[in-house]
């Protein structure tokens, strides 16, 4: 084989091998890539099975229920127009409560509610998730009833 060609197929094959790390990695990143949902675009859109995303928005009041037997809490988070029940099992952050922006990831299940595998509280008393703030405002209802204690007026 000639030197000339034997170059040729080195490039080439180095070419494809790239262009195939390339789509691998671009592949691996767009599968791992989470995106932000609110309760009210959960409601209108269909996910596939097994889905994994993040949802955001506020523990609503009252609706904390915690297992007696077990790490199993269920809670409800809404953003003042639509709400998503949620069933976490595990150890939650200090500052989750009532009232207070969470962001949980995990999946929706068939009959609707959604089993999250962490839960994200915010982290002081004038932290909230951008997107979490951004949805709230839509509902300017909701976004001023639960700021009102953050406000030292």
């Amino acid at each position: 084989m000639k030197k000339r060609s034997r170059r040729t197929i080195t490039v080439s094959i180095a070419i494809i091998s790239l262009g195939l790390l390339f789509y691998f990695f671009v592949q691996t990143f767009s599968d791992n890539l989470l995106f932000f949902r609110s309760p009210s675009q959960i409601n209108q859109t269909e996910f596939p099975q097994g889905y994994i995303f993040r949802v955001g928005g506020m523990v609503k009041n009252e609706s904390i229920e915690r297992s007696r037997d077990s790490t199993l809490v269920n809670f409800v988070i809404t953003d003042y127009s639509e709400e998503i029940k949620v069933n976490y099992r595990g150890i939650l952050p200090d500052l989750f409560r009532e009232g207070q922006g969470v962001v949980v990831r995990g999946f929706l299940n068939e009959d609707g509610t959604f089993t999250a595998e962490e839960v994200l509280a915010k982290h002081d008393e004038t932290y909230m998730p951008p997107e979490v703030a951004d949805s709230l405002q839509e509902k300017n209802t909701g976004y001023d009833q639960t700021t009102k204690s953050l406000r030292f007026d």
